[in-house]
């Protein structure tokens, strides 16, 4: 990893720099210094990169976290080492008994054949334009504006990306904005643009937000 003054983007790897972006969000941005206010720090969730870090947001997708962390701890057992040469020859029934929907055995294995061609080279993205990365991911059948969000946000720690596109997100903006139950794609975009060079740490605050206010609604504890 190269020191802070070599780097062309702004990261998000530690704990420091979760605070860093906090003190300048909530300098600009009230609706954020409510959600915070509310909420709490919230937490750093950065994950591995590459082939693996790609494959689990895949495997995660309208799961929740503890469904997801059942079906990828399968995964990994059926497919030890877990690389894309392993998922593209791995037999289908073999997938699906880890409880992968079709739609995600697709998309995995397009995803293992783009990296094993070299048509995605995901090395060279860890260095690569936000732009070049959404562009590079979403060459690949299955992988849409989310995933790409998704990937940048926490296998990569880039600091201003945004899933404009994640409906907590769009409810939680909304909550903590006062606007109603749920901000559209457009008018979250619009939003977040206020945040940078932070949207990364405005998602994670929201999405903090988000989890807190649902369990005081329902009663859950804290």
């Amino acid at each position: 990893m190269p020191p802070a003054s070599k780097r062309i983007h702004r990261l998000i790897e530690t704990e420091d720099d979760v605070r860093a972006g906090l003190r300048s969000l909530r300098r600009k941005c009230a609706i954020l210094r409510r959600a915070h206010d509310l909420s709490g720090d919230p937490p750093l969730r950065r994950n591995a990169g590459g082939f693996e870090g790609l494959a689990r947001i895949i495997v995660g997708q309208q799961l929740s976290v503890a469904s997801a962390a059942a079906i990828w701890g399968r995964l990994e057992l059926a497919l030890r080492p877990l690389t894309a040469a392993k998922m593209l020859t791995a037999p289908d029934e073999v997938l699906r008994a880890a409880g992968l929907s079709g739609g995600k055995v697709r998309t995995l294995r397009a995803i293992s054949s783009a990296v094993s061609s070299g048509q995605l080279d995901l090395d060279a993205l860890a260095s690569a334009p936000d732009l070049v990365v959404h562009e590079s991911l979403r060459q690949v059948s299955g992988i849409g504006p989310w995933t790409a969000d998704i990937y940048l946000m926490f296998c990569l720690g880039r600091a201003d990306a945004f899933a404009a596109g994640d409906l907590a997100l769009q409810i939680a903006a909304a909550m903590a904005a006062e606007q109603g139950e749920r901000l559209t794609l457009a008018e979250l975009e619009d939003m977040s643009e206020r945040w940078r060079p932070w949207r990364g740490v405005a998602a994670r605050v929201l999405w903090h937000y988000y989890k807190v206010a649902k369990e005081q609604r329902s009663g859950a504890p804290v």
